[in-house]
């Protein structure tokens, strides 16, 4: 039954199994904002575990293995169908759920709006903290949902492959610099992360029909594979889970991300 929640839940259904065993709910939110109130039956998980830094390259990926015992440790399992949400508009949780993706569990959703559009639409909350039942989870990463800086530098020329950088476009022309360069990777196209929110609806993904467009502009097509990326490949792990709600079948995203290509001194900018 869990196995065919959609990808993007909304808050209605997922009150429907606050208490199915087979689901786990994953709060990524700060801690702090866990404590003072969290969907019943949540499970916090702190976001910097399931990200490795090494300085001056930010959000790259953990030991699969010690990911794996992480999770298990929260009480995910092979079988168990995760959900996800965080306090920021699907940032955190979409790092996660991208970062399952790669590890081939495919068994997740995210809720839409987080913890915003649950807590303004009335829906229950607790400060009760569940205890985890540990669970049986081993996985290592497949390789196919993740593209390196070698990877990009060799598609850099392929027209069947697109860039997508969702930061700021501030960030974007090099006017803000959050690495030793500014600019871009050559080719890319720009569209912020927080355009694919309706703000108005509690940053809730804005509908299907007009997320389509905002993309097309772009030449960002299901035909296509598309790179996404942004400082730590934190919001556009966002874009990742938005793309593939809408049907694309062919993404791939670049972990390190800006900080990564941005501090290398010998990869190609735009700007």
């Amino acid at each position: 039954m869990s196995q065919k929640l959609p990808l993007i839940i909304e808050p209605q259904l997922l009150e429907k199994y606050l208490t199915d065993s087979s689901c786990i709910i994953l709060d990524l939110s700060k801690l702090e904002n866990f404590q003072k109130f969290h969907i019943p039956n949540a499970i916090h998980l702190e976001y910097a575990k399931i990200i490795r830094n090494d300085k001056p390259v930010m959000g790259l990926l953990p030991d699969p293995a010690e990911l794996s015992a992480l999770l298990a440790s929260l009480g995910v399992s092979d079988n168990t169908h995760v959900i996800a949400y965080d306090d920021e508009g699907g940032g955190k949780a979409a790092r996660l759920l991208w970062t399952l993706d790669l590890m081939g569990f495919r068994a997740f959703s995210l809720l839409d709006g987080g913890i915003f559009s649950w807590e303004r639409e009335g829906f229950p909350l607790t400060q009760e903290v569940k205890p985890a039942t540990a669970g049986n989870f081993n996985a290592t990463y497949t390789q196919d949902v993740v593209a390196d800086k070698q990877y990009i530098l060799s598609h850099l020329k392929d027209s069947n492959v697109k860039l997508l950088d969702a930061r700021s476009s501030d960030e974007y022309s090099g006017i803000k610099k959050f690495a030793e360069k500014g600019g871009h990777i050559p080719g890319a196209v720009n569209l912020d992360w927080v355009q694919t929110m309706n703000l108005d609806n509690n940053l809730r993904f804005k509908d299907a029909a007009e997320l389509t467009k905002i993309f097309a502009a772009l030449d960002i097509t299901t035909d296509k594979e598309i790179i996404v990326y942004c400082q730590t490949h934190h919001r556009s792990s966002h874009t990742y889970i938005v793309l593939k709600s809408l049907g694309y079948q062919h993404i791939k995203g670049y972990a390190g991300a800006w900080s990564d290509w941005g501090n290398d001194a010998n990869t190609p900018v735009e700007i």
